[in-house]
């Protein structure tokens, strides 16, 4: 059986490769991004979140950039949308209404589901990179 097996394999014929009809696209760079953007105040007088690179898939969107807090006053956030978060430069305490609450720092990676709400604060500073799937600017 094993013989006939490879004998019917061997008499299939792949499809050729479907040439692209596409034309290329060029990638996006931000150069030092992590220590160059300096993202906006979004709340209090201590959260700055701003995108940096965006996509133009409009039935898929995803939002990339930066989120800085500051000493002071926590930050509550509900998420509308998915995201992905890793902690670039200094801390945070990060909590949500489970009771799950953790000291994050450098290399720390995070998944804030759609509908989580999440208590950032800080004793110092904190940097996180994030990747949210959501239209540029909708935080």
């Amino acid at each position: 059986m094993g013989s006939f097996l490879s004998k019917a394999k061997s008499s299939l014929k792949s499809p050729a490769p479907e040439k692209s009809t596409m034309a290329p696209v060029a990638f996006t760079q931000h150069v030092q991004a992590q220590t160059e953007f300096k993202p906006p105040l979004i709340a209090n007088d201590n959260a700055f979140l701003g995108d940096v690179a965006v996509s133009t898939d409009a039935t898929a969107p995803i939002s990339a950039g930066f989120y800085r807090l500051e000493k002071g006053t926590p930050l509550v956030y509900e998420y509308t949308y998915h995201e992905m978060k890793i902690i670039v430069d200094g801390e945070f305490t990060i909590s949500d209404e489970t009771g799950q609450k953790v000291h994050a720092v450098k290399g720390d990676v995070f998944y804030f589901p759609k509908g989580s709400k999440i208590t950032f604060s800080t004793e110092s500073f904190g940097l996180g990179f994030f990747v949210g799937q959501r239209k540029e600017g909708a935080a």
